[in-house]
């Protein structure tokens, strides 16, 4: 490969780090055609970009960048695939389904402006909740306590009735 094209390369590696704020680097060693085509479908429906990198060229652009991704270095060995993604559970949910082949696994991970390092960090990763569930969650919580009062008033609309009415017949 001629020095332009792996500049070219490093430089597009560097956007994409910068463009998405989430990534996953998966060991992909031991997929055949077929597999990888497979995962790359479930990667698209998903909305997860998934790119085969050579590690050196993936090195170089983390060394670019103006985070620190000095504990990922150690992780860039065999067949390396970076799924990009805009939602940082999505791939770990995606990876989960293929936990028990065990193939792709997970070698790190960069979500939430963090660093998770190793394949025992899946699991961590898959319980983030996304931005929406979050908002979600705190909508919820809102509405409860005005969801309470409102249904208390209607359930007790005859009952506050009937107390006005009777302390206003009542002889002072």
């Amino acid at each position: 490969m001629k020095k332009e094209v792996k500049d070219t390369i490093i430089v597009e590696l560097g956007e994409k780090i910068k463009a998405y704020p989430h990534f996953y680097l998966v060991d992909v060693t031991g997929l055949d055609a077929a597999a990888t085509s497979a995962l790359r479908r479930k990667c698209f429906k998903n909305e997860i970009k998934m790119t085969v990198v050579k590690n050196t060229l993936l090195h170089k652009a983390f060394e670019a960048s103006e985070i620190d991704f000095e504990p990922l270095y150690g992780c860039l060995k065999g067949t390396t695939a970076v799924m990009f993604c805009n939602t940082a559970n999505v791939p770990a949910r995606l990876l989960k389904e293929y936990s028990k082949e065990g193939i792709p696994a997970l070698k790190a991970a960069y979500a939430e402006e963090g660093l998770y390092v190793g394949a025992d960090k899946l699991e961590e990763l898959a319980s983030l909740k996304s931005k929406n569930e979050v908002i979600a969650e705190i909508v919820a919580l809102l509405q409860s306590p005005a969801k309470n009062v409102v249904s208390a008033l209607q359930s007790g609309a005859n009952t506050i009735h009937g107390v006005l009415k009777t302390l206003g017949e009542r002889p002072e």
